[in-house]
């Protein structure tokens, strides 16, 4: 009898990630509660494999966050964004693009869904660091290219009003 070792899938990644990649982000996710440094590694190897693969940034940034390494998560989440425009073919900077937003259709696939939820966590990312005119004008453009608050970022909104209240 053969055994066969099976990885509990912990996170759900897009469907369309290769099965390597998502292996390596399950055991990094898996690792991240109990060695840092190991799943950092997995991570920035899955992304190494596959720099084009969205949810690498994804799970980075996430993790940064997590850690508390607020300037390396967002380091990650603006080389996410330049990718995401990249893939959906719209420029990167968020204030051109809502200087023509009705040039590009940031509903239309998954690259540029991605680009509008990275841009929500460029402005969490800013507030939770203190930066909170930065933030607001990330917010800002974010609710011009994004009217109908697909990525939720009405949250963080929200958020941001209470902290400028307090």
């Amino acid at each position: 009898m053969s055994s066969v070792a099976f990885v509990e899938e912990r996170v759900m990644f897009s469907p369309n990630i290769s099965a390597e990649i998502n292996n390596l982000l399950q055991a990094a996710v898996a690792a991240s509660s109990v060695d840092q440094s190991r799943a950092e590694t997995l991570f920035l190897q899955a992304q190494a494999l596959d720099s084009r693969c969205l949810q690498t940034y994804f799970a980075l940034y996430k993790f940064y966050f997590f850690q508390k390494r607020l300037a390396d998560a967002e380091r990650i989440v603006i080389a996410g964004l330049k990718e995401s425009a990249r893939q959906g073919g719209f420029p990167s900077d968020y204030r051109q693009l809502a200087q023509n937003r009705q040039k590009w259709n940031l509903y239309a696939n998954d690259s540029t869904l991605f680009y509008l939820y990275t841009l929500k966590a460029l402005a969490f990312i800013r507030l939770r660091q203190g930066f909170t005119t930065d933030a607001q004008l990330v917010l800002s453009h974010l609710q011009q290219l994004d009217p109908e608050d697909l990525s939720g970022a009405s949250v963080i909104i929200d958020l941001a009003a209470g902290i400028t209240e307090s």
